[in-house]
C-alpha cells in the first residue's frame, strides 16, 4: 500500500537522521622535525629520509589513505625559528603517499646552528591544525635529540594543547642525554592515547619513526 507523500517524506527524514555523517579527515597529523644544533648533517638526513621511507611502507600508507589524513610537516629550532616546510597535504591514494614521500626527501634543512625550543614548537604545531577544521583527530608527532633549553615551559604548552584535544606523541633520539624518553614522557606527551617511542640512536630512527607511525595512524578505540 503505498502512503501519502507526507508520511513518504517524513520516512526520508527519519533515515536521513539516522545516517551518520562521513567526516572528510579521519586524522591530522603534523610532523615536527627538530633541527637544532644538537642535529648533524647527517642526523637531519636521516631524520628525512627515515621519514620519507616510513610512509611508504604499505601498513602506515594504507592506514594513511584510509584515514583519509591531512600531513603536514614543520622544522623548529629554538624560539621565534618554527616554519611550515610542507603545507597540509590530503592523502587519499598510495600514488598521493609517493608524491608525498618524494617531497620530503628534498625538503632543504631550515637552520642549523640554534637552540631547542620545543614548547614554542607545540605551539606553533597546534595553530596550523585551524586550516584543517574538517579533521576529527589532531595529532603532532614531535621528534628531538635534546631537552628544550630555551622559551616556554613545554608542559604548559603541551597542556594548552591536550585543553584543545590535541594529541602530542614523542619520539626521544636517545643520543647522548640519558633519561630523554622519560622526559619526553612527563614534559611532552599528552592527549588521549599519547605515547613515547624510543631510538636507541640515529641508526636506530628509521626504525623507531616506522613504528612510532605505525601506532599513530592506526585509530585507537576508546
Amino acid at each position: 500500500m503505498r502512503g501519502s507523500p507526507l508520511k513518504l517524506i517524513l520516512a526520508s527524514l527519519a533515515l536521513f537522521g539516522l545516517q551518520r555523517p562521513v567526516a572528510a579527515c579521519d586524522l591530522a597529523l603534523a610532523l615536527a622535525v627538530d633541527v637544532s644544533a644538537s642535529i648533524s648533517p647527517t642526523e637531519y638526513e636521516i631524520q628525512m629520509q627515515g621519514l620519507a621511507s616510513a610512509l611508504l611502507d604499505p601498513e602506515i600508507s594504507e592506514a594513511l589513505t584510509a584515514n583519509r589524513a591531512a600531513i603536514l610537516l614543520m622544522q623548529w629550532s629554538g624560539t621565534g625559528r618554527q616554519s611550515i616546510s610542507l603545507g597540509w597535504v590530503r592523502v587519499t591514494s598510495h600514488a598521493d603517499m609517493i608524491a608525498l614521500s618524494a617531497e620530503i626527501q628534498e625538503i632543504p634543512r631550515a637552520w642549523k646552528v640554534y637552540s631547542t625550543a620545543i614548547g614554542e614548537a607545540l605551539l606553533f604545531a597546534g595553530k596550523a591544525f585551524e586550516a584543517v577544521p574538517d579533521c576529527t583527530r589532531r595529532v603532532i608527532d614531535v621528534s628531538g635529540d635534546g631537552l628544550s633549553n630555551e622559551g616556554l615551559a613545554v608542559s604548559h604548552a603541551r597542556d594548552a594543547l591536550v585543553a584543545q584535544n590535541i594529541t602530542v606523541n614523542g619520539l626521544a633520539i636517545e643520543t647522548s642525554i640519558r633519561g630523554l624518553t622519560l622526559y619526553f614522557r612527563e614534559e611532552v606527551a599528552g592527549g588521549q592515547g599519547s605515547f613515547v617511542q624510543t631510538a636507541a640512536n640515529y641508526a636506530d630512527y628509521p626504525r623507531a619513526i616506522r613504528q612510532k607511525l605505525l601506532t599513530e595512524v592506526i585509530k585507537p578505540a576508546f
